[in-house]
This record gives C-alpha cells, structure tokens and sequence, in this order.
C-alpha cells in the first residue's frame, strides 16, 4: 500500500516539476495580473454602458452591447489562460474549426436566429411593451434576446417567436408610432337621407373621450352595399387606448343613428307560404 502511494507521490511530483520553476511562477503571478486588469477593464465598460441615458440609446441596443463586452471578455480571457499553459493558439483555432464545421450543420437553425437577432436589435423595429403581430401570433413584447423574442397573449400565454421567423415574416408592431387609427364600417338602409347620415356620423368622434381632435376624425361615403349604402367613420387614439377607443365609436356611432331614426339594416329572409286552394 505504501509503495502504490509513494508510486503515486512520485508521478505527481514528476508531473509538477516543469511547472515549479522560478520562471513559470513568476509567469503564473503575471498572468493573474493580467487577469485582474482584464476584469477591472470589463466592469468598467458595463458599467459605462449602463449609464449611457435612455434618450440615446433603446434597451434592446444596450443589452447587444453588454453582451459583446461580455462575449469578448470570456474569449480574451480563455485564449489568455490557454497561452500561459503554453497552448499554441494555431492548434485551438484547427480544432475548433474542426469543431465548427460538426456544430454548423447540427446548429444552423441557432445560428440563423443570432444572426437575425442582431438585425433585430438594431434595426429598431420593436421593443419590450411593444403588441406585435407575427403571422397569426398576437402578443406584448417581453424580452428581446439574441435568439428569440418572447411575448405573452392577451389571454396571457407564453410564446417565443425565433428571431429568423420576425427576420422573415411581416411585422405587424402596433405601438410604434405615437398614434394609431382606427376605422369602422357603418350600413345605413337605402331610403336614408344621405346628407342627414353623414352629418350624424361626424359628430361621433367628439363624444368619445379617448378619440383624438388632432388628427382630425373623418367620415366619408364608401359604396354601395349589398343591403344598404356603407359610410366609413375614422378616428385616431393613442395605442393604450385602443379597446376604450373601438368600445366608445360603436356605442355612439349606434346612440348617434337611434337618435335620428336611422336605421342599421341587417339581412333578412322573406319568407311566403302559398296556399293550395282545392275545391
């Protein structure tokens, strides 16, 4: 037993002499030095992002920054580690092309979606609080990743759309601009007084609180209807006023026509019974 442990002393010590030279400490303390700096250097970039002011840069471009700064960190520092063990840098750069190529065809959707995410970061298109329409996906912005963008539904579920799928489909983003318009068709029957109609409808919009004077509402005639003549009535809002907005135009817009005796016609079947007269 005791000859297995003094085996097993002496390969470790074997093992260590290269490494307790005079020389390789003092490289050792060096390189922590190095290290030490290469820290303080990171902090200090993140902390001089973090107060950058709002005004001048969105959250989502602020996070794609941090995340540089952190990925180059972790990539500096590794390949500084590996150079004091004497790694040579050609042989980790060989391997890891070998490994790229394994990885690329196995991760080619993941690599899409960061390249896509970072176009999305910076082009702006969208931000957390957003409501955004991605092909038959409604929902609030959450979080904005290099990945993935995640929202929850109106019926409050989690979804996470792939940066390449928001890359490659129509965004629909509801909340970038300040305003947003609204439109809702109105049928009136064909022995209406027209002029009456219109004059009715345009007084809809200043009854709704949350319809904005400025840009003006508008009403216009549309066409000809199947079962009555269509008018238009428009009005804008702010977007965090959208269902108190659409709630209170189709309430007035029917108090509005009840009060004139306008009436909304509706489809209708006729129906006639023929009596057979025998005898």
């Amino acid at each position: 037993m005791n000859t297995v442990l003094m085996n097993d002393a002496s390969t470790l010590i074997d093992f260590l002499k290269p490494y307790l030279t005079l020389d390789f400490l003092l490289r050792m303390a060096g390189g922590l030095l190095v290290i030490l700096i290469l820290w303080i250097l990171y902090k200090l970039a993140m902390k001089t992002v973090s107060r950058i002011p709002s005004q001048k840069m969105t959250p989502q471009r602020m996070m794609l920054i941090r995340k540089f700064i952190k990925y180059l960190y972790y990539v500096v520092l590794i390949l500084f580690v590996l150079s004091l063990f004497g790694i040579r840098l050609s042989a980790v750069w060989g391997a890891a092309g070998i490994a790229g190529v394994a990885i690329g065809f196995a991760a080619q959707t993941s690599v899409s979606n960061l390249i896509s995410g970072v176009f999305v970061l910076t082009e702006g298109a969208l931000k957390v609080g957003d409501t955004i329409i991605v092909d038959d996906i409604t929902g609030v912005v959450d979080t904005v990743s290099l990945l993935s963008v995640r929202v929850h539904t109106h019926d409050n579920q989690m979804v996470r759309i792939p940066n390449s799928t928001i890359l490659n489909s129509n965004l629909i983003n509801n909340n970038y601009f300040k305003q947003r318009r609204i439109t809702i068709n109105v049928s009136v029957s064909y022995d209406t007084d027209l002029e009456k109609a219109l004059a009715v409808l345009k007084q809809v919009p200043a009854r709704c609180a949350h319809v904005l004077c400025d840009p003006e509402p508008k009403v216009w005639l549309n066409g000809f209807g199947a079962s009555g003549i269509e008018f238009v009535v428009a009005g804008w809002f702010y977007p965090a006023d959208f269902l108190d907005a659409k709630n209170e135009l189709y309430i007035e817009i029917k108090k509005g026509l009840d009060a004139a005796g306008i009436s909304i016609p509706y489809d209708k079947l006729d129906v006639y019974v023929k009596e057979n007269g025998n005898g």
